[in-house]
This record gives C-alpha cells, sequence and structure tokens, in this order.
C-alpha cells in the first residue's frame, strides 16, 4: 500500500449535505457519499438501488453496470462472511466517490476473526466464490485491509465514454 492508497481510503472528505442523500437531477458529476446499511442480505439491493440513483446521469451505462455488479458482490461478502451480517446490530458502510477518473467504491464492514476476503479461482459446481474474482476481473484496481475496527474491501473502476 502506497502512501498515496492510505491518504485515498482514509480522506476526511465527507458529503455536506449527510450520507445516502441523492443527487437530484443537475448536481455537479463529481463527489463522494457514504451511506450505512443493516448488516443483513437485503442490503445489496438497497445499496445497488442507492448506488444507481446518485450514478446514473454521472457515467456511461457500463460503468454503471460494472459498478453495481461489483458493489453486490463485496456487500454480499460483507453480510455473509463478516461480524456485521452476524452481530444483529450489525452495519455495512459504502463509501463511493465519482471523480474524473472513474468510480471508487468502499465497504466496510465489522470485520471477522473468522473469515477474510480471499479470491480464489471459481469452481464451475459452486454456487458461489466469485465475488473477488469478478472484482479482479473487472475493477481497474481493488483492495482489502482490516484493522481492530473492522474490515474494508474497495474498487475503482475507469471512467469510460
Amino acid at each position: 500500500m502506497t502512501a498515496g492508497e492510505r491518504h485515498e481510503r482514509f480522506g476526511t472528505g465527507r458529503d455536506p449535505r449527510g450520507a445516502g442523500v441523492p443527487a437530484s437531477p443537475g448536481t455537479r458529476p463529481y463527489g463522494t457519499w457514504r451511506r450505512r446499511f443493516p448488516g443483513a442480505d437485503r442490503s445489496v439491493s438497497e445499496a445497488r438501488k442507492w448506488a444507481r440513483g446518485l450514478l446514473a446521469e454521472r457515467v456511461a451505462a457500463p460503468v454503471l453496470d460494472d459498478v453495481l455488479l461489483l458493489l453486490s458482490e463485496v456487500v454480499t461478502n460483507a453480510v455473509t462472511h463478516s461480524d456485521s451480517g452476524r452481530d444483529q446490530d450489525g452495519r455495512v458502510t459504502v463509501r463511493m466517490t465519482r471523480d474524473a477518473g472513474g468510480v471508487r467504491v468502499e465497504v466496510r464492514d465489522g470485520g471477522s476473526a473468522v473469515d477474510a476476503p480471499v479470491m480464489r479461482a471459481p469452481d464451475a459446481e459452486a454456487a458461489g466464490g466469485r465475488g473477488l474474482w469478478l472484482v479482479d476481473g473487472l475493477a481497474t484496481a481493488w483492495g482489502s485491509w482490516q484493522d481492530d475496527t473492522g474490515a474494508s474491501v474497495w474498487f475503482r473502476v475507469a471512467a469510460r465514454r
């Protein structure tokens, strides 16, 4: 991890309108948004809907499709494999930034003492296990980190015309 990645990952910028405020037509093309979701299966579709509302008018359709697919995979992993999904009051936080280079998404969860993000070659017979493989294939860059307060998986999808 470079110092630049650390700075980007831990930047202090916050959306002055508050977390989870949807974009309205005519807003600026760039921004950073953050929203907390329950550590529950329903949060996958809620996060996707929230992201679509923010990005639909800001990015090309292929970028939006990739972001939504990867967001679904990473939030699914967070609620399935972390303490956020195991604890009754567990939460998953999604932070999304749209800039000139594309879209960066970070999903933060409660971490886990028994699971860590691992990319595996997909098993054709398995019902799951393709999330990080898809992230690795579609994202321009991605990574993960864990500390005493939880874990994060982030990815970036480059802008396209």
